[in-house]
């Protein structure tokens, strides 16, 4: 990993990108690294646009701003790549990942990106087919860890057993642990 490595999420109020971020951030403490994870929001309500941050280092974090140059940006809502400027300020060797069922060529194509990694993942159909419902952070987070290696898709479904099965019913978690699967074995580069 990178000295530091600076993430940025963009989902709408509702999507579970903070839990997501927190759920990095708790990785990485298990690891013993240090962390950031926080959002940007006002009163949004639910449906409305958020942005999300996370911070990884191996050394001690002294910036406490948002994250205006990420080296990663996830979008949990596909609907976002048209009204927000998800790329801004995105390194040129930075990483796109994106939830659609498009391939990550047409991504670049639409954003006018011409330099980076873009990768797709269709988190929705897996959220939909495993979870029973629209919600793409588990499969966002099974995604990253694949496409980045900032830890392995089994320490991340470690965090999720534990941290939600704190919460839910095991049916829960074990259809969030399919869904870190299926999201790790799917995301598509191009």
């Amino acid at each position: 990993m990178a000295e530091m490595m600076e993430v940025r999420w963009h989902a709408r109020a509702g999507q579970g990108a903070v839990t997501a971020g927190k759920m990095l951030a708790d990785m990485a403490l298990d690891t013993g690294m240090y962390f950031q994870a926080f959002p940007d929001y006002g009163a949004e309500r639910e449906g409305a646009p958020i942005r999300a941050y996370t911070r990884l280092s191996e050394e001690p974090i002294h910036v406490h701003s948002q994250i205006e140059e990420p080296d990663v940006v996830l979008v949990l809502d596909p609907s976002l790549v048209e009204v927000v400027d998800v790329t801004h300020g995105l390194k040129e060797d930075g990483v796109l990942l994106v939830n659609s069922p498009l391939a990550p060529q047409e991504i670049r194509k639409k954003l006018k990106l011409k330099g980076g990694k873009v990768y797709t993942v269709d988190a929705t159909r897996i959220a939909l087919d495993t979870l029973g419902r629209d919600i793409t952070n588990t499969p966002m987070l099974g995604a990253l860890v694949k496409v980045t290696g900032v830890a392995s898709p089994d320490a991340l479904i470690q965090q999720v057993k534990e941290r939600f099965g704190k919460k839910f019913k095991s049916e829960i978690v074990e259809a969030n642990v399919e869904a870190i699967k299926r999201a790790a074995e799917g995301v598509r580069e191009g």
